[in-house]
Formats: structure tokens, C-alpha cells, sequence
């Protein structure tokens, strides 16, 4: 784990996505952060002592989805699958594919494996198996306002983890999309899918992969604005934590009943054409029911010293 400096920082971006607005000052306490995403190697030796079954690899319960297709209650996750032709990028369903088969363990699907990617972050791995590892790691998941402090590295307002250029000197400095997303892939920073933890210079503070490679989960309930009250108090808020977790339910899908979680970091999916979310501002909405192959996690440890 990397040690993190307490400290006080923009929180935010009002230059981006609306829901990364209001910036706004925050401040953290110290703590311990893992150096990179949990990796396969990992899992598997929790899995291993634990005998843990993922939530990907169980069925679901037709009661808890009322209404859903019969055939479609199989064990199986969320699969970007590169469609041909022409794609309108309103419609996510023309990429995702909901594969039966697809874990942890076969990321891709039936006849799929993680052989080889032992070094690689783990994905399908919805939120009850991260705070499964934590609890079983003795450790915690970070908070948002923890995971985008760490993320900037000491570097206070930078658009990256690096600075405010994107490829500085034309070097890539994460695993992420070149090229114009969903169709066209050119690989540039030598990566298809997930890459190794530690393929890419670290931030200033040693930690590597906190922006590309996979989303990683925070123990924060998701709000589709940053608090507006937090720019106009004369107090810097203090280890902000997100809103009650009734409110993180997605009032455009008033049936759905299925509470969303703060992802950060963006992924190997993120391109400049259509998801410039590999900023350390950036955030996004995750049910946590849902696991996909560029999903995964680190965790923390607050009592350092």
C-alpha cells in the first residue's frame, strides 16, 4: 500500500460533465491506499481461502427482478462486445451484451479465462464481492473524495493525474481508447483490453492505474451533482461521504429499485469521442448489482500513522 498525506483539495471539475460539478474544497484525513487495482492473483487467493462465489457466478432471484425474462436469470455479466457498421452512441446496448458464463474467472465468457492475466486488475466484480475482499483484506473501500485526492497525485486542480495534458511529449500515460470508440480500436498505448497493474508511470504520490485500465468502485452512494452547499460554507467539509443511499436511485427509471455507487477513474473504454471520463474529477453511476469486464477496485486503510 502507498501511504496518502492528509490534506485539502478541489474536489470536482466544472469544465466537464455536469454531474462532476460544483468544484468545491474538501479535505481528507491521512490513510493507506492499495498501489494498484486488486488484481486476479489476488482474488483468486481470497476466493481460495474463503471459498467466496462472486455475485456474477450466482443466478439471480426472479424476485428480486420482477418482470424480467425467464431466459435471461442465468449467472452471467456485462461484455463489451466491438459492434460493426454504423452506431449511434445514445444507445450503450449496441456494445454490452449480457454474456452467460462471464465472471471473474472467465471475463470474456464461457471458454474464456484469466490464464496469463494473473497481474491483470480483476473484473466482474460487483460491490458485495469488493466489500467481501475488503472485509476478508481488513481493509476498507476508499471514498470517493479519498480515491480522487489520491488520484491527483499532490497535483491540485491538473485536468490528469499527470498534469493538464492528456499525452504528454506524445507519451500515453494509462490504459485507455485511441481511436473512435465503439468501432475502431488502434491500440496506440499497446493495449486491446485490461493491461498489467503497474504497465504505466505511477502519480505523484507511487500509485498506479487510478486513471484508465478499469473503473474502480468507492464506498460512496452516487448523486448526479457534487453538494452545491459545500462552495458556500465558510467550513471546508472534513472526510465528506455521499448521500443516504435512497437517494442514489436513478429517477429516470422509477421501477427500477436498485441503489448506485460512485465509480472513478474511467477505463480502457473511455475515448475522446464519446467518454473523456480518464480524469480524476470524472465519476459515474454503477447499480450495485451490476459487474462488467472493465470494473474493478482497490482498497484502503484509514488508522495510519
Amino acid at each position: 500500500m502507498v501511504f496518502v498525506p492528509g490534506g485539502t483539495f478541489r474536489m470536482g471539475s466544472n469544465h466537464h460533465y455536469p454531474e462532476e460539478a460544483p468544484a468545491h474544497r474538501v479535505s481528507v484525513d491521512s490513510f493507506w491506499i492499495d498501489q494498484t487495482p486488486v488484481t486476479n492473483a489476488e482474488f483468486a487467493r481470497f476466493v481460495e481461502e474463503t471459498n467466496y462465489v462472486s455475485f456474477a457466478e450466482k443466478a439471480p432471484n426472479a424476485s428480486d427482478y420482477p418482470g424480467a425474462l425467464p431466459h435471461m436469470l442465468k449467472a452471467g455479466s456485462l461484455v463489451f462486445n466491438s459492434p460493426p457498421g454504423k452506431i449511434d452512441l445514445r444507445n450503450w446496448g449496441q456494445w454490452w451484451e449480457f454474456r452467460f458464463g462471464a465472471n471473474w474467472r472467465q471475463p470474456y465468457g464461457r471458454g474464456s479465462s484469466i490464464k496469463g492475466l494473473d497481474q491483470h486488475p480483476v473484473v466482474h466484480v460487483a460491490y458485495c464481492d469488493v466489500e467481501a475482499y475488503a472485509r476478508w483484506a481488513g481493509k476498507e473501500l476508499p471514498t470517493e473524495a479519498e480515491w480522487e485526492f489520491a488520484a491527483r497525485g499532490g497535483i491540485d486542480g491538473a485536468e490528469f493525474a499527470w498534469g493538464d495534458e492528456l499525452n504528454p511529449s506524445g507519451q500515453h500515460m494509462a490504459n485507455t481508447w485511441q481511436g473512435n470508440f465503439p468501432g475502431e480500436n488502434l491500440k496506440l498505448d499497446g493495449y486491446e483490453r485490461t493491461s498489467p497493474v503497474k504497465a504505466f508511470p505511477p502519480n505523484g504520490y507511487g500509485i498506479c492505474d487510478m486513471i484508465g485500465n478499469v473503473w474502480e468502485w468507492t464506498s460512496d452512494w452516487y448523486a448526479p451533482k457534487h453538494p452545491a452547499d459545500a462552495q458556500k460554507t465558510c467550513c471546508i467539509p472534513k472526510n465528506p461521504r455521499g448521500p443516504r443511499e435512497d437517494q442514489s436511485l436513478d429517477p429516470s427509471q422509477p421501477d427500477v429499485r436498485i441503489p448506485r455507487k460512485v465509480l472513478k477513474g474511467g477505463s480502457h473504454l473511455c475515448a475522446p469521442n464519446y467518454c473523456r471520463r480518464y480524469r480524476p474529477a470524472a465519476r459515474h453511476a454503477e447499480p450495485i448489482d451490476t459487474s462488467t469486464c472493465h470494473v474493478g477496485f482497490r482498497c484502503v486503510v484509514r488508522h495510519a500513522n
